[in-house]
């Protein structure tokens, strides 16, 4: 470059501007390097690229791109580590609050989280996704009554909001309200149609009110709906059990057993008596004679 500078009648670089176009250089082609090896699943090279472009110069979106890569690495510390850098430059960034919710989240953070939500509420009052993922963190803080006052403001702020009022419904029926719960189920099953979770809340709803036939009818339109659904079949078997349907209960039970085989010690109470698994393992016995 020198070469060039002296031919043409420029001043020549210095070494310390050598070094630094050189860097730049660098910089740019390790950024370019990341990306482009991010987009096609290279995740491990691109966070070398990020990790060495970030020792060259401090680029919020190399962080940026390095907290998305470590996340789908499932590297959810060094993620957040990021996050926390991008939070610290720019204070005002409500989306950047939220996925370190939800980074926070999936590391069973809640503290962190709830507070990282505040952050985001504060930032935009009017977010109903800052205030859903804040019941998350109450939620898992052991706070059902915040977190119920928070997914009320959530719908309050979108009264649309189909999965604030799916959590609202099971955190009712978990502190025994079944009339609140059912008024969430109602709203849900008109404006969402019919869906696993809905119904699989409603069967819930019904077994609590001690309408056991209505909650039977309901696990099975789950089931239809999933035929892979290991807790509709095993709640309804209970159900089978306690009302004497032994035969249905059984064939739930070894559902269950079929799907999954580790779940049986799940399974409390006298649903899972001697009796009923003993028939499911020779029915088992039938298919593979070795028993095993």
């Amino acid at each position: 470059m020198g070469f060039w500078n002296v031919l043409f009648g420029g001043a020549e670089l210095s070494p310390e501007e050598e070094k630094k176009a050189q860097e730049e250089k660098n910089f740019d082609l390790l950024k370019y390097d990341g990306v482009k090896a991010m987009k096609i699943g290279q995740a491990d090279y691109a966070v070398r690229c990020f990790q060495e472009a970030l020792k060259l110069k401090n680029d919020l979106e190399i962080h940026d791109y390095l907290s998305q890569t470590l996340l789908r690495l499932g590297r959810l510390d060094e993620a957040l580590t990021e996050l926390q850098v991008l939070a610290g430059a720019e204070p005002g960034n409500a989306p950047i609050q939220k996925r370190m919710a939800q980074v926070a989240y999936m590391q069973e953070d809640y503290a962190t989280m709830a507070a990282a939500c505040e952050q985001a509420m504060q930032i935009d009052p009017a977010d109903a996704y800052a205030c859903y993922l804040n019941a998350q963190a109450q939620q898992g803080q052991g706070n059902p009554v915040g977190a119920i006052a928070m997914l009320t403001k959530a719908i309050a702020l979108d009264e649309n909001y189909a999965d604030a009022y799916l959590l609202r419904g099971q955190m009712l029926l978990g502190m025994g309200d079944t009339a609140g719960a059912d008024s969430d189920v109602a709203w849900l099953t008109e404006h969402a149609g019919e869906h696993e979770d809905v119904l699989l809340l409603k069967a819930r709803i019904e077994t609590a009110k001690g309408n056991a036939a209505e909650a039977i009818e309901t696990y099975g339109q789950v089931i239809e709906l999933n035929p892979f659904s290991i807790e509709a079949f095993r709640e309804r078997g209970q159900l089978r059990f306690d009302g004497g349907d032994k035969a249905g209960a059984e064939q739930d039970l070894q559902k269950v057993l079929e799907l999954d085989p580790n779940s049986l010690a799940d399974v409390s109470g006298e649903y899972s008596a001697e009796g009923i698994e003993q028939r499911v393992k020779e029915a088992y016995s039938i298919v593979n004679p070795l028993g095993l």
